[in-house]
């Protein structure tokens, strides 16, 4: 089992695919990375090498946001939005959907955490 910033890779899986399973990392940025480091994404992950595996973590290191910073960033914008009290962080601050969504009668698992 192999952990790169956080995420499992499972060692059965083809390289593109496992690095899709970090968080801010799609197929399109998976294959990328393949490429830009020379390695076939079809291979799997116990396939790799220690050096190969060591300049996965550095190209996501210093190219991609992901995981724990990804998350911090969003936690930002919505500490943000709540400060500045406009109307989407009054909706994020209650709990409420936030883009244009009916709660009249949806939304019934928001709304209940209103009325307790």
């Amino acid at each position: 089992m192999l952990y790169i910033s956080g995420a499992r890779l499972l060692p059965d899986e083809q390289v593109r695919i496992a690095l899709t399973k970090m968080d801010g990392i799609g197929p399109k940025k998976a294959i990328q990375l393949c490429y830009r480091l020379g390695i076939s994404g079809n291979i799997k992950i116990h396939e790799l090498t220690k050096y190969q595996i060591d300049q996965i973590e550095q190209m996501i290191a210093q190219d991609h946001v992901v995981h724990w910073e990804l998350k911090r960033g969003e936690r930002a914008d919505i500490e943000r939005l709540i400060s500045i009290s406009c109307y989407r962080g009054i909706r994020h601050q209650d709990g409420l959907p936030l883009r244009g969504q009916r709660t009249h009668t949806n939304a019934r698992t928001a709304r209940k955490q209103i009325r307790k």
